[in-house]
């Protein structure tokens, strides 16, 4: 703490104190004169985010304190970096201008910038929404909010724990908030992967909440936005408004309703399958997800609509038709995708744009950039008004032409404004008539002063004679000394230079005082009619945010048909029946990783209720199993989605919920291993099963030792086959191949296997799924191909050999326990003869500098003396 000589607070640092005690878990920015200045830990903590210097400030005799600032006008470079690293960060400004006030200048935070709170372009990335999380947490029932202010976004639902950690997952917020009463439950749920920030408990109270949200938004009760009934729903999002508050975001005009996330309109994907299908983030560096071929929007509100759909896939008939009708059209009018494109790709985020003009933040180039998007929004509207789809025609319609907006913004904004209002130059000339006027002194001002400089020359005879300016005494006259004795009488000297002097008169004083009078209203005035303008647009922030959602929805329809164009996608045939039948179906995102020249090999997968339940598809290691699993569920997703799908037909009985187990790491942080978490994500596909469920298991009960990892697969597929109440469609790929049995006993269970050839000693993956169980699993010839030292691979090919000579599982004890010995470590411990001149041979091999050839001959001659 700072300190004056006499032991006292410097009244700065009382100021400083007192406004960073209001805020204690937030980094003050405290704005002092042309700096934004850090103290204490705050400092410490800025000078390593940032990078700048650390230095102390002394303040009386023994005592220092710790200090860091930036410049003020570096606030947008330093401020993502701080709120990137997690931080909370409190902006504190000046709320008086220092040169009207004797003493200290009143001060207040005027921001608190967090991670899920900002309208910062550095912080945001306009591709995904920057999501702030509120979550009430109940005994069997929670309650879950998703606000992004810089959209005006505003979700809320309840659920079971997995359904919040699902949305949570699908959703990423940036933040997650929760009563301080929930922080032990909060911690498990989220674990160390999301930024928190925990509220007093009296926030997470239904009556105050509820308040809260009739209050934001005018209203009688919430039955209009279909969440009445949602209490621990309304509980989280009325948390939001409270924090939104507390965190000086007071402008909410945009946040102009709130949505429910409806569990039933969507499929149920758990927060295992999100994450093993690689939706939309890959679980490995290098991976690529699936939102990386299926996203070729060209607006920020089309991708932010893309992610949203891929979490989030339709299981209603009609509404994945209307979504594929549409792409059908597009691909149909090729033509028509390159025209509308092109006039989307100059939008810009208008979501957010407008969300700036609602708070007071937007700039004069982005009120312009409005001017552009509402301006390119009526050819579109014009050419889907034409067209003869009934969705297209339905988007035109929901599309605001904002005339009135529209042409205000051209008569009163100059296109070439600049970002800043106080730079000038930002309104049109026939706007305001003082305005013209303070701007024709201004501008002409420069022709007076050549007026004056010339009848001055004429009169006085002094040729060299300039009038220049300086902010010390203003405009003068200056005149060599060679011309000094011409300066007539009633000139003021001002000052002496080394060749020249300068000269004030009363004319240039009081035209100087006009010129700059005129400037400085010029500037005030040109920020009066901007923020009238600003004010004007934010009362279309509903016609404008609905344009976005419109044009959003139409850029991720025209990406869906683009990737069918180019990635040779057909149209999926939705059906109400429980088949799953696909033809020639290929992984989306494997094929594109592929060399070029090299075809992915399609497959067939048929699965109904009942002839074809279960496949179980065994083969080798490597040769596509995992990923046939995973281009299955894709398939089904992308066309639940509305996008055409990779295959020559695809007809899809609707799936109301996707499981996987495929892929486990160990969680050996929380002290699990890779079994227990297969077997925790096994229990909870099997606790949540439904009778149009897909399952897709991979290599179940491989973590545990092969007796119980094969009674643990056998009991699943069982289980599986004779639930009386769901008969869940379900690819079960194994290397296990005594599962094969099961299609003796089990009608609906057929067995499969992903083909190999051999060809000589080695294996060649033909990649194609065909009727019949495979016989092994060639484990040893993919140790071969991953570098296993020879002599390993050579043992276990005999240990094999000998072990499928009794294949049936009574004799495997037997069998093992009959293992021919190695030979090899008997002739070491027997100091063999012919071992001994082998291995006189092996000694004398420098391996570091034989060449292959001569490795090759070396092999031969101790063939020949083991023989």
């Amino acid at each position: 703490m700072s300190k004056s000589k006499s032991g006292k607070e410097t009244p700065l640092m009382k100021q400083y104190n007192a406004i960073k005690a209001k805020h204690p878990g937030a980094l003050l920015l405290f704005r002092v004169g042309d700096f934004y200045e850090t103290f204490g830990e705050d400092a410490i903590t800025a000078s390593k985010v940032l990078d700048i210097v650390l230095t102390k400030r002394a303040n009386g005799a023994a005592s220092h304190i710790e200090l860091a600032g930036f410049p003020h006008h570096s606030l947008d470079t330093y401020l993502p970096k701080l709120v990137r690293a997690g931080n909370r960060v409190a902006i504190c400004d000046q709320l008086e201008d220092p040169k009207s006030v004797k003493g200290i200048v009143k001060r207040g935070v005027t921001e608190l910038v967090t991670p899920g709170l900002s309208y910062n372009d550095q912080v945001l990335d306009t591709r995904k929404n920057n999501y702030l999380a509120s979550i009430d947490f109940g005994k069997e029932t929670h309650g879950i909010a998703f606000l992004d202010v810089s959209t005006g976004e505003f979700m809320c639902a309840e659920g079971s724990l997995s359904y919040i950690e699902k949305l949570l997952q699908s959703f990423a917020p940036s933040e997650v908030i929760f009563s301080k009463a929930a922080r032990q439950i909060a911690e498990g749920t989220l674990k160390d992967d999301s930024i928190t920030f925990y509220c007093e408990d009296w926030v997470y109270q239904f009556d105050y909440c509820y308040e809260r949200m009739v209050g934001h938004f005018g209203t009688q009760n919430l039955k209009g936005f279909g969440v009445e009934e949602l209490s621990q729903g309304i509980v989280a999002a009325g948390a939001i408004l409270y924090y939104l508050e507390e965190t000086e975001h007071k402008e909410t005009q945009h946040v102009s309703s709130i949505s429910r996330i409806a569990e039933e309109k969507y499929v149920w994907l758990d927060k295992f399958t999100i994450r093993n299908l690689e939706l939309v983030f890959a679980q490995h560096d290098g991976g690529v997800p699936l939102i990386n071929i299926l996203d070729k929007t060209v607006t920020p509100m089309g991708s932010r609509m893309m992610k949203k759909w891929m979490v989030l896939p339709l299981k209603e008939k009609s509404l994945i038709e209307e979504r594929l009708k549409v792409v059908e059209f597009f691909v149909e009018q090729r033509s028509l995708i390159e025209q509308i494109t092109e006039e989307l790709r100059h939008i810009g985020d208008l979501e957010r744009l407008i969300s700036k003009v609602v708070v007071g933040r937007a700039n004069p180039r982005e009120m312009n950039q409005i001017r552009r998007a509402l301006k390119i929004t009526l050819p579109i509207k014009e050419l889907l008004k034409k067209q003869n789809n009934a969705t297209l025609k339905r988007i035109s319609d929901q599309l605001h032409p904002c005339t009135f907006l529209l042409e205000k913004i051209e008569r009163e904004l100059k296109e070439d404004a600049p970002m800043l209002v106080h730079q000038g130059g930002v309104i049109q000339d026939g706007v305001d008539s003082e305005l013209d006027e303070y701007r024709g002194l201004a501008n002409s001002g420069k022709d007076h002063l050549v007026g004056i400089q010339q009848r001055e020359i004429e009169r006085t005879g002094i040729t060299s004679l300039k009038i220049a300016f300086n902010k010390v005494f203003g405009y003068y006259l200056e005149v060599t000394h060679a011309h000094k004795d011409k300066v007539p009488p009633e000139w003021i000297r001002k000052q002496t230079l080394v060749n020249a002097e300068r000269y004030i008169t009363q004319e240039l004083k009081e035209y100087e005082e006009k010129i700059l009078n005129a400037e400085e209203r010029m500037v005030v005035l040109e920020q009066q009619l901007y923020q009238e303008l600003v004010k004007e647009a934010s009362n279309f922030v509903t016609e404008i945010q609905q344009n976005a959602r419109v044009l959003g929805t139409l850029d991720a329809l025209l990406s869906f048909a683009a990737v069918a164009i180019s990635n040779n996608y057909v149209k999926p045939k939705i059906s109400t029946t429980e088949t799953l039948e696909i033809k020639d179906g290929r992984h989306p995102v494997i094929e594109k990783q592929l060399p070029p020249g090299e075809d992915y090999i399609p497959n067939d997968i048929y699965l109904d209720h009942n002839s074809q339940q279960i496949i179980i598809i065994t083969g080798p290691n490597m040769a596509g199993k995992s990923a046939l699993l995973r281009q299955t569920a894709l398939i089904v997703l992308m066309a639940q989605m509305g996008s055409f799908v990779p295959a020559s037909f695809a007809r899809v009985g609707i799936i109301d919920k996707v499981f996987t187990r495929v892929g486990a790491s160990d969680n050996l942080s929380k002290g699990e291993s890779t079994f227990m978490v297969e077997m925790t994500e096994t229990a909870s596909i099997l606790n949540n099963l439904s009778d149009r469920s897909l399952v897709l298991m991979d290599e179940i009960g491989r973590g545990t030792s092969t007796y119980d990892g094969i009674s643990i697969a056998w009991s699943i597929v069982e289980y599986l086959h004779n639930n009386e109440q769901f008969k869940a469609k379900t690819l079960f790929a194994t290397h296990y191949h005594e599962l094969n049995q099961l299609t003796e006993d089990f009608p609906r269970v057929k067995n499969f296997n992903v083909s190999v050839k051999e060809v000589g000693n080695k294996v060649v993956f033909m990649r194609k799924l065909e009727k019949g169980g495979s016989e092994h699993s060639f484990g040893i010839h993919v140790a071969q191909m991953a570098g296993m030292p020879n002599p390993i691979v050579l043992r276990a090919s005999e240990i094999m050999n000998h072990l499928e000579k009794d294949k049936a599982m009574k004799s495997k004890k037997k069998a093992l326990s009959e293992v021919p010995k190695n030979n090899y470590q008997l002739n070491m411990f027997e100091l063999d003869p012919k071992f001994a001149d082998a291995k006189k041979l092996l000694d004398e091999i420098d391996i570091n500098t034989i060449s292959p050839v001569e490795a090759l001959l070396k092999l031969n001659e101790l063939k020949k003396k083991l023989e």
